[in-house]
């Protein structure tokens, strides 16, 4: 299950001369579930599940333990062993098992029992489970200030909808098995249920006829719309949405969505590895892409989540994550491919070359925005996020490592190599070292120094260029006309071995780019040019992972978040009011933040008559620089960049008046570089009504203009992310 998915850690093995397997993971004896046969009942007014299910086991031997971990709610009534029946069997073995908790952040109830003898003609073992219990954790907002997660729940039964999922263990599971289903499901008149795999004439009845790692049930009061389609690859789909009443309409445009972008992963992917993919509502806020389904907030649903990030971002889990798996504890590769081919690569495909750089930037900025240096970690430790740190490494690092693996191998042979990763692991668990291998035999030389550089070792390289020296080209009389550019390139970091692309400016806005490798601390790079450069450029087109300085960045709200020193100012009234935007704000973060230590907090000031220090660090004003003195010392640093007007106020020269205008602006502090000053304004309170409770979520510009809460501007002052540097004076 992605976007939370269960993922994994390990050591990198160099094998250019080993064959791939057909199978990522060593053959093992261990006991394994391969199939569950599920009848469930579910009934939302008491959140109760009423189940059984029928496991067939391989490997293992008789009398070996075996430990079922079962949610802590749920009550085990009978296990029988029914290894020897047939269809109707009238008869059975029934099995004593005992029960062990341990506690620590989650409840685990394990079920032991002895396994039984098994079939003499084929090995396996089949126990019935009979259970039944509550299932109810309302799902609660997530613990994160200026970071969209699914709301956090184990798993739910109730009237307002079900969610059970392999977190909420509501079935009897072995560690690491990967099974098939036959599922029965009842729920109340009104409501449907939708989960993995195929649906079945008899509507209750789903099969999931591959291998996967875990089920998740959702039911609900769906309105149901399927789509027989077929793929320009003539791959034969049944697309199908369950949205709520109330969206129902919007049926076609998620369809259609889901057609597009099938069709544009099919042939860079292969097959789609499922029968049906289906748009499910969900009545808390999610975004999770499961095998043959993706599961989307209700107000997700409504906001037409249908770009590339997100519904293309889910159907590309089908392949990567939900078709081709990984685990926890050995690294996960998942989302970083996932997010490449989906929030970036579809750019490129459609030909969007403006919003491809774009998405590389902001890639760029959201790793070194919150990755501070010396608080890394290697790329192979990457599970799965739980705070913008890891969303910047585990996606967003690890989707650039995937840009540079292409630059390094080359479009063809990165192309091959991805498509042969289904082709070759679909069903099974693979690491690093597998993709690895994979793109090693593909291109046919020793990629170990690219993995050992980019997912073993922490950090990013942080290159500058000190200077810029021409001069005449010494040789032949063709050679004369031209000039000699030496570019001093810089590494701040212990050397990598990088791509670097340099571009030169002339005169009438010419240009020419270059690429070369650096692996040196410092190194002069020789160019020959044709005519005389007036400045470089270091990576123009952001193609490679950097770090990039706080003080090159445009400012911005996420660069306040991120400061070790933050200051929220607001006056005296508006935060005493917590019913007011101001007041909600300061709650908010005072809420927040109470489980941080009290020295790396917020401190919140409130700004009194006639006071104007300004605090070191960061600033975030709330409120007009009328009634706040702190805030109208501190606007200065935004210079002619912003004024109030009697009814409103202009950016850049460009004036928007009326009550229901918002701005928030940041701009960057002379004297303290690195930080910022941020300043959220409201012609009237009303205006600020929505836009505070989303403020943290327009991070990433400096400046942004609201009408009615909704963005009608928005940009930055300026980004030397990209600087130019000049030629030296002769």
């Amino acid at each position: 299950m992605n976007c939370l998915h269960r993922l994994i850690r390990f050591s990198l093995l160099a094998a250019i001369l080993l064959p791939a397997p057909a199978v990522a993971e060593s053959v093992s004896h261990h006991p394994t579930i391969e199939h569950h046969q599920l009848v469930l009942e579910l009934l939302p007014d008491s959140h109760q599940l009423l189940a059984t299910d029928q496991l067939t086991i391989a490997g293992g031997s008789q009398g070996e333990e075996l430990a079922f971990s079962l949610a802590p709610t749920l009550r085990l009534d009978l296990v029988e062993d029914v290894t020897s029946c047939q269809e109707s069997c009238k008869s059975s073995t029934s099995l004593a098992f005992s029960r062990s908790e341990s506690s620590g952040q989650t409840e685990l109830q394990r079920i032991i029992l002895k396994q039984p003898p098994a079939d003499p003609t084929n090995g396996s073992v089949r126990l019935k489970f009979s259970y039944h219990g509550v299932v109810d954790d309302p799902p609660r907002d997530p613990r994160h200030l200026r970071f969209v997660t699914p709301s956090e729940t184990s798993g739910h039964i109730g009237p307002e909808g079900v969610y059970l999922s392999s977190e909420s263990q509501w079935y009897p599971d072995l560690e690491e098995s990967l099974a098939t289903y036959d599922v029965m499901i009842t729920v109340p008149d009104g409501w449907v249920a939708v989960t993995q795999g195929t649906p079945q004439a008899d509507p209750a009845r789903w099969v999931v006829s591959s291998k996967t790692e875990a089920l998740t049930v959702v039911a609900n009061r769906f309105v149901a719309k399927t789509r027989a389609w077929q793929a320009k690859s003539g791959q034969a789909i049944l697309l199908a949405t369950y949205l709520f009443p109330e969206e129902a309409a919007l049926a076609d445009e998620y369809l259609d969505a889901s057609a597009r972008y099938l069709d544009a992963y099919i042939p860079l992917l292969g097959p789609y590895p499922f029968s049906q993919f289906a748009v499910v509502e969900n009545f808390f806020s999610s975004g999770l892409g499961m095998p043959s389904f993706t599961l989307l907030g209700s107000g997700a649903i409504k906001r037409h989540y249908t770009q590339p990030y997100a519904l293309g971002h889910e159907i590309v889990h089908s392949w990567i994550g939900n078709g081709v798996f990984n685990r926890v504890s050995r690294g996960n590769w998942v989302e970083g491919l996932t997010t490449y081919l989906s929030n970036y690569y579809y750019h490129e495909l459609t030909g969007d070359e403006a919003q491809a750089r774009e998405q590389r930037r902001l890639m760029l900025m959201g790793y070194s925005v919150y990755v501070r240096p010396g608080d890394d970690y290697p790329l192979e430790n990457f599970a799965q996020k739980s705070d913008e740190k890891d969303n910047a490494i585990g996606y967003q690092k690890s989707a650039m490592v995937f840009h540079l693996l292409r630059q390094e191998v080359g479009d063809a042979v990165f192309w091959r190599a991805l498509k042969q990763i289904p082709e070759q692991y679909l069903g099974a668990v693979i690491e690093w070292k597998d993709l690895e291998r994979t793109f090693q035999k593909a291109a046919g030389r020793d990629l170990r120094w690219f993995f050992a550089q980019w997912i073993e070792r922490a950090g990013a390289p942080e290159l500058a260029l000190s200077q810029l020296r021409v001069q005449p080209a010494h040789g032949n009389s063709e050679q004369a006309r031209m000039v000699e550019a030496a570019v001093h390139i810089v590494q701040r970091e212990a050397p990598y071995r990088v791509p670097v692309e340099l571009e030169f400016m002339f005169a009438g806005g010419r240009s020419q780019r270059v690429r070369i490798q650096v692996i040196d601390a410092q190194e002069e790079v020789i160019v020959p040019l044709s005519e005389r450069p007036l400045a470089v450029r270091l990576d123009p087109g952001y193609h490679l992972f950097r770090r990039v300085a706080r003080r090159a960045m445009a400012p911005m709200l996420n660069l306040y978040v991120t400061d070790f020193v933050r200051t929220v100012v607001v006056s005296h009234a508006a935060s005493s009011d917590q019913s007011g935007p101001f007041g909600a704000i300061v709650q908010r973060i005072a809420v927040q933040e109470a489980a941080i230590p009290a020295a790396q907090r917020t401190t919140i000031l409130q700004s009194e008559a006639g006071d104007a220090h300004l605090p070191e660090g960061s600033l975030l004003m709330l409120g007009s620089s009328r009634d706040n003195s702190i805030a109208s010392s501190a606007v200065r640093y935004c210079g002619d960049k912003v004024r109030l007007t009697e009814n409103g106020f202009s950016v850049q020269g460009r004036t928007y008046e009326g009550p229901t205008m918002a701005l928030l602006v940041s701009c960057r502090r002379e004297d303290h570089p690195d930080s910022m000053i941020t300043w959220l304004y409201g012609v009237t309170p009303q205006a600020l009504g929505r836009v505070s409770r989303l403020l943290f979520f327009y991070g990433w510009q400096s400046y942004v203009v609201f009408r009615d809460g909704t963005v009608t501007a928005r940009g930055d002052w300026e980004d030397t992310m990209s600087a130019e540097v000049q030629i030296e004076t002769e």
